[in-house]
């Protein structure tokens, strides 16, 4: 997903999007392609703000489609493009996480959790950073609060699949509301692998750090 605004990381953003940005040397969406690309063979990718820079950039990545999503939600894509047809695992990642995690382990254990729509992927709480923490029994998730801190913080890090989340959550353009209809019929769970890495990258001060600028 690379539709987002980044008013967080102004003035840079507001000549270059977001996903854009430099890091390593190249950008911080062709880092989450190239993680991608070493086990996934079809990548998708959301755009909006510079939306034909974006695109432009990420089809030299040689991802697989575009969405125009400018001026929609985040969850928009899963109940009104040709990805609402698709009855497999999807793994969703936003592009401003930063992140090693063993996607291969990923899959053997949303197969074990019987492929339910939702799975999340956690990571420990960040100081600083905002979220939402997760409460689950079993791996179920009983609610996502901002309030009641556990050991588990939303990464950003997801696989869905967007054929049962047809069947089962109304149409909406909310990840939040995606979750929430998922909770109520014991579709949203949490995963047991945590990424080796993650860092989101919210603010320029944080960009900065990865790049090992002082």
């Amino acid at each position: 997903m690379a539709a987002g605004r980044g008013m967080r990381m102004m003035p840079l953003t507001e000549h270059v999007p977001k996903p854009m940005v430099t890091l390593d040397g190249s950008t911080l969406i062709s880092y989450g392609i190239n993680f991608l690309k070493k086990n996934i063979p079809n990548i998708h990718i959301t755009v909006g703000y510079k939306g034909n820079m974006v695109a432009e950039h990420t089809i030299q990545q040689g991802v697989n489609t575009i969405f125009n999503t400018e001026g929609k939600g985040n969850a928009w894509w899963i109940f009104n493009t040709l990805m609402k047809y698709l009855d497999a695992p999807l793994l969703v990642l936003t592009c401003d996480n930063v992140v090693e995690l063993d996607l291969d382990r990923l899959n053997e254990e949303y197969v074990q959790l019987d492929s339910p729509a939702v799975v999340l992927v956690p990571v420990v709480p960040v100081k600083g950073m905002e979220g939402d923490y997760i409460l689950h029994d079993h791996n179920k998730v009983t609610q996502l609060s901002r309030d009641i801190p556990t050991g588990l913080y939303c990464s950003g890090i997801q696989i869905i699949n967007p054929a049962k989340l047809n069947t089962i959550a109304h149409p909406t353009e909310s990840f939040y509301d995606v979750w929430n209809d998922t909770m109520k019929v014991g579709q949203l769970y949490c995963s047991d692998l945590y990424p080796t890495k993650w860092t989101a990258i919210d603010t320029v001060d944080q960009l900065r750090n990865l790049n090992g600028i002082d």
